[in-house]
């Protein structure tokens, strides 16, 4: 019986990205739900695996869509089901776990920081042995798009740490992660990104475009290289 993903997207230009195109590679079946477009959750039980996108919203909004997701997130790794949420799906993640969320010292927005270092994240030494980062650098270049950190609980492990938002990697149990960080980045998922978001909008498109250009292979090499090793813990790939 063939694998299937559940993806939950909470806006819709906020997609899997290069997680699509490892899921088209090797013909893995996924049921996107877009929460922005009214879709409905279904029960996660049902799939071999959870994905939560990014957005703009946050977990602490009381909003109907954020708590079923809230709730789904529980029940999902309540059940052992694994998991991957990244940037806000992380945030839900956590939430779901018993931590919170809160908002972050300063604002974490493109490729570099508001000192012109490169955003990146550095493996914990618990990271370093996760299978998730299996084979790959201890060291990583991200995009960020946020405003919001996380504080974990003690039975949560901390495995990629950043200089401005430390909580970058959070495993939950065995097999839930959450990357605060962006590593699912296409071109053409970004160009949509600067056109849309408003904190993107505030800063050169020309720049953003030639600083993807600039890490494209290294980025790209990372996310797939997650992804993989995500499908793998899932036992999908």
């Amino acid at each position: 019986m063939s694998k299937k993903i559940l993806i939950i997207k909470n806006i819709t230009h906020e997609g899997p990205g290069l997680l699509d195109t490892t899921l088209e590679r090797f013909a893995i079946d996924s049921h996107t739900v877009d929460l922005s477009c009214g879709g409905i959750l279904p029960d996660p039980l049902h799939y071999d695996a959870l994905v939560i996108l990014g957005g703009p919203q946050s977990v602490n909004d009381k909003t109907e869509s954020i708590q079923r997701e809230i709730e789904l997130a529980s029940k999902a790794m309540e059940a052992g089901l694994p998991c991957l949420g990244i940037c806000l799906g992380l945030q839900v993640l956590v939430k779901a776990g018993g931590g919170s969320v809160m908002a972050n010292p300063l604002k974490e927005t493109g490729f570099f920081d508001h000192e012109g270092e490169p955003y990146v994240v550095d493996l914990t030494e618990s990271g370093k042995e996760d299978p998730l980062f299996r084979n790959m650098s201890d060291t990583f270049r991200v995009f960020q798009l946020h405003g919001e950190t996380v504080e974990i609980t003690d039975t949560m492990q901390l495995l990629a740490e950043g200089v401005h938002c430390r909580n970058q990697a959070i495993r939950i149990g065995k097999n839930a992660y959450g990357l605060q960080c962006h590593f699912e980045l296409t071109p053409e998922m970004l160009t949509d990104w600067i056109r849309i978001d408003r904190d993107l909008q505030m800063m050169c498109e020309g720049d953003l475009t030639m600083q993807f250009n600039a890490i494209q292979k290294e980025y790209t090499n990372t996310g797939l290289s997650l992804i993989n090793n995500f499908l793998r813990i899932a036992g999908i790939a």
